[in-house]
């Protein structure tokens, strides 16, 4: 399984895990965020995405999950939700 070198996943070992009917398939191995330092926080409006708010932190809309490292107290899915407070990673 050949993984982009850009991927937030390039250079974690690989696994092998046992599927319940026998078969085994090879998967990255679970990667353990880091929590950045943050530079900041930004209160979400409606209207917002994650992928733009990605973008707004990092130049980059597929980077989206920079935000969800630095906000690891909540779920990735609540960081557009209007009304919630996030972190902003350093760049």
């Amino acid at each position: 399984m050949a993984i982009d070198p850009t991927s937030r996943y390039f250079g974690l070992p690989q696994i092998t895990v046992q599927a319940p009917d026998g078969s085994s398939r090879v998967m990255g191995a679970p990667r353990v965020a880091p929590e950045p330092p943050l530079n900041g926080s930004y209160d979400v409006r409606e209207g917002d995405r994650l992928d733009l708010l990605g973008r707004a932190a990092t130049g980059d809309t597929t980077r989206w999950w920079v935000l969800a490292d630095a906000n690891p107290w909540t779920d990735a899915t609540r960081l557009e939700e209007p009304g919630e407070t996030i972190g902003l990673p350093r760049a």
